[in-house]
């Protein structure tokens, strides 16, 4: 079996059985997690491939990107959904590759700000527009009108989940 098999076949099966047709809220959730993992899968390859880096590095270089005057670790934790941890070993290997700078705004020791080198913005662009390449492509036989209504439906789904919750999302 293929990683693309394991990814799409993994998550679907479970739907599957006798039973599977008077569960269509765990199809769907099933179907969606597949889909993610396939194409996250896929994303992580390419970005390997091309650029060396890792989605976890591109992620928390998107958000640097967005704020070009940088982020407290502690919110690129946030954003990212990665540990404290984690956060620090990204930047701290972004850093070594000279693509990321860490300062302490003010002289205050407490406080760690990254913000994208000159050459971490060039690096990220091309990541990026490749990205955005990647998507197209593996979303290549979708109609773009479908495209739009799927995440219009899809938006649907996550406010409904989101109005269910039993207490604030975690971070």
């Amino acid at each position: 079996m293929t990683e693309m098999d394991d990814a799409h076949v993994d998550l679907e099966i479970i739907a599957e059985g006798p039973h599977a047709r008077s569960k269509p809220e765990t199809r769907l959730w099933l179907r969606m997690l597949s889909t993610t993992k396939l194409i996250s899968t896929e994303i992580r390859k390419r970005l390997r491939a091309e650029f060396g880096a890792t989605l976890p590095q591109f992620d928390l270089m998107a958000q640097l990107y967005r704020e070009r005057e940088g982020l407290r670790l502690g919110e690129l934790s946030r954003r990212t959904m990665v540990t404290n941890g984690n956060v620090t070993g990204l930047v701290e290997r972004l850093e070594a590759d000279g693509l990321v700078v860490r300062e302490t705004p003010s002289g205050d020791r407490r406080v760690t700000v990254a913000r994208l080198t000159e050459e971490g913005v060039r690096a990220f662009s091309a990541m990026a527009e490749a990205h955005e390449v990647w998507l197209r492509d593996l979303m290549g036989d979708v109609d773009p009108a479908m495209i739009l209504s799927l995440w219009e439906e899809i938006g649907r789904v996550k406010r409904s989940a989101a109005s269910h919750l039993s207490g604030p999302p975690e971070e």
